[in-house]
């Protein structure tokens, strides 16, 4: 029995072994035999292997969001700053302080990516596939709302040859506004609604309730809607057509297929940077319509794709612009505060699979490196916020009281959005303007924005939700294109 095969059966999953490019193996064997199947496992089974690769005997619990229950969530302020003292996005790792924006560019900006790469969000691999996308759907005459539009939902269909077992087709749909002149900017929205945000044909009777309300009803129409009705378009794009958002799936979607089936290394992406490749590749189609101006898209998302929103505007610089809405831990949020939602959270087998494998190490209660936690972490999440610079990047949020819950740590956010304030400066943009320093830095009240600059801030009285937030967003947004300073 060989060593793939032996490795596959001490973990439960029979003879199942990774594809084979093209079957080069089978034939080096001297055998016609087709690739094998990629490994099937449970998340449980690909979470463990993940901690004996990493020599992890012990993880910590994360904290319980239900008040009240065993290791409940810190809601204490004046238990919420352990590790106060964060990582200086202008200082290198050598000591020496950046003062120029060349500085930036060529040695610290590196630096910090080369952390959240390895430590954090993993890495793309080189040979990721080339995506071939089609038109399957077309609504030339339709309406959003009551607002004349054109739709079309398109397919990307992901080269699979090195491993045909696994197909990924990345799910899409493009809409502008049907009487637009000229090229329109564009928000591309990560998890789109049950019918992609397709427009109706012109005769159909518009539906009683189209998209499902989050925290009770809104003040505003759909975000959809306000778009169009302030000449822009929209892209909804389907996270799990691009990768299955748990850990069974990582043996599939792009992260199994570039892996042929075989469990990451620790190094290797998760789920938060796959979806962002995913908008990028999307993205990469927008470039090619004539209805659209590709140098004006910018990336939405809410909840965990609020997280990708972030990673993606961090990480693909054509894209102009985010809004990230109620983002939270592995979002905007500050990893070293102990406020809600924690490092724990995301190194247990339920959210393991958004990031690297090297990750679960911050989680690590006993392992064979010791013990570590979010304050012994190289990066947090103002540098994330810092590596969009100088591009607009709007921080969104809404309140507890409409279910956007504590758990998020607003405060944590907005500590994390003065923090990366330097970056945007050292670069010609404008930071939120607080002039206070991150420990002590408070939210400002309750839809009172801090709008004035490329970096942004807002906090909604709604839910857990960014529509709340869209009209601000759009204005903010079409200021901010129109503005020399967001170019750079």
């Amino acid at each position: 029995m060989n060593t793939r095969m032996f490795f596959a059966r001490v973990l439960g999953i029979g003879a199942a072994v990774v594809c084979l490019a093209n079957g080069a193996a089978g034939a080096a064997a001297g055998s016609n035999a087709p690739p094998a199947a990629p490994l099937k496992w449970t998340t449980q089974q690909d979470h463990r292997n993940m901690m004996e690769q990493l020599g992890i005997v012990r993880l910590r619990p994360g904290p319980s969001g239900q008040p009240g229950a065993t290791n409940s969530a810190n809601y204490d302020p004046a238990n919420a700053n352990p590790h106060p003292d964060l990582p200086d996005p202008l200082t290198l790792k050598n000591g020496r302080k950046i003062t120029s924006a060349e500085m930036w560019w060529k040695l610290r900006r590196p630096e910090i990516v080369e952390d959240f790469e390895r430590e954090v969000f993993g890495r793309v691999p080189k040979n990721t596939p080339r995506v071939t996308w089609s038109v399957v759907s077309n609504i030339t005459d339709g309406l959003v709302g009551h607002l004349p539009a054109r739709g079309k939902q398109i397919v990307g269909h992901v080269d699979n040859s090195t491993c045909p077992s696994i197909t990924v087709d990345i799910r899409m749909t493009v809409v502008v506004p049907a009487k637009a002149k000229g090229p329109v900017p564009v928000l591309m929205m990560f998890g789109g609604f049950g019918d992609g945000g397709m427009p109706r044909p012109a005769g159909d009777p518009a539906p009683v309730s189209r998209f499902p309300e989050f925290g009770g009803p809104f003040k505003d129409p759909p975000s959809t809607e306000q778009l169009l009705a302030a000449g822009w378009g929209y892209a909804t794009i389907s996270p799990n057509s691009i990768q299955a958002d748990n850990g069974a799936g990582l043996t599939q979607g792009i992260i199994g297929l570039v892996n042929k089936g075989q469990p990451r290394k620790p190094d290797d992406w998760g789920a938060l940077r796959a979806w962002a490749w995913g908008a990028a590749r999307g993205l990469d189609y927008l470039e090619t319509d004539p209805a659209i101006d590709a140098r004006k898209v910018g990336i939405e998302g809410v909840s965990r794709y609020g997280k990708a929103a972030l990673v993606t505007l961090a990480f693909e610089p054509r894209f102009a612009l985010a809004l990230v809405g109620s983002s939270g831990e592995g979002g905007a949020k500050l990893h070293r505060r102990n406020f809600g939602e924690a490092v724990e959270n995301l190194t247990g087998s339920g959210e393991y699979h958004w990031m690297a494998g090297n990750f679960l190490r911050y989680g690590a209660a006993e392992s064979s490196f010791g013990s570590k936690n979010a304050g012994d972490l190289p990066v947090d999440a103002h540098e994330l916020i810092a590596l969009c610079a100088p591009r607009p990047t709007f921080i969104s949020y809404g309140i507890p009281e409409r279910g956007d819950a504590h758990w998020l740590d607003q405060q944590g956010s907005f500590m994390a959005a003065v923090a990366a304030g330097p970056v945007f400066r050292l670069l010609g943009a404008r930071d939120l303007g607080v002039n206070e320093d991150y420990r002590t830095a408070k939210m400002p009240p309750v839809n009172t924005g801090l709008l004035g600059g490329e970096l942004a801030w807002r906090q909604h009285d709604g839910g857990h939700e960014d529509r709340s937030n869209m009209k601000h967003f759009i204005a903010w947004a079409t200021r901010m294109l129109q503005d020399s300073r967001a170019w750079h």
